[in-house]
């Protein structure tokens, strides 16, 4: 069974930055993609943003410009750095990991709590 564990998270001020951890209790290189996904009070999960195995990143347009995503598979982690972070960012931030060939999976960190105040 995959782990994985999302760190990171925290109060922060609007203009703030925060930089989110994800550590794999496998090779990242083993699954096709990692993602950043966030969900809102009230409001439905959304992915932030997506990294193909291939190299290829893919940000929702809210954060384009602002938030980047990285990996480090010697550590086996992923990460988001979030700058110019506004209130609209907050939310559970969750890490997941798929496998789209055999044997195929879908995975989910806990989540990590980012809160942006005004």
């Amino acid at each position: 069974q995959v782990q994985l564990v999302e760190s990171g998270g925290g109060l922060v001020q609007a203009g703030g930055s925060l930089r989110l951890s994800c550590a794999a209790s496998r090779s990242i290189t083993s699954f096709s993609d990692m993602g950043w996904f966030r969900q809102a009070p009230g409001k439905q999960r959304e992915l932030v943003a997506l990294s193909t195995n291939g190299g290829s990143t893919n940000y929702v347009d809210s954060v384009k410009g602002r938030f980047t995503f990285s990996r480090d598979n010697a550590e086996n982690t992923v990460y988001l750095q979030m700058n110019s972070l506004q209130p609209e960012d907050t939310g559970v931030y969750y890490c997941r990991a798929a496998r789209t060939v055999w044997p195929k999976g879908t995975y989910w960190g806990q989540g990590t709590q980012v809160t942006v105040s005004s």
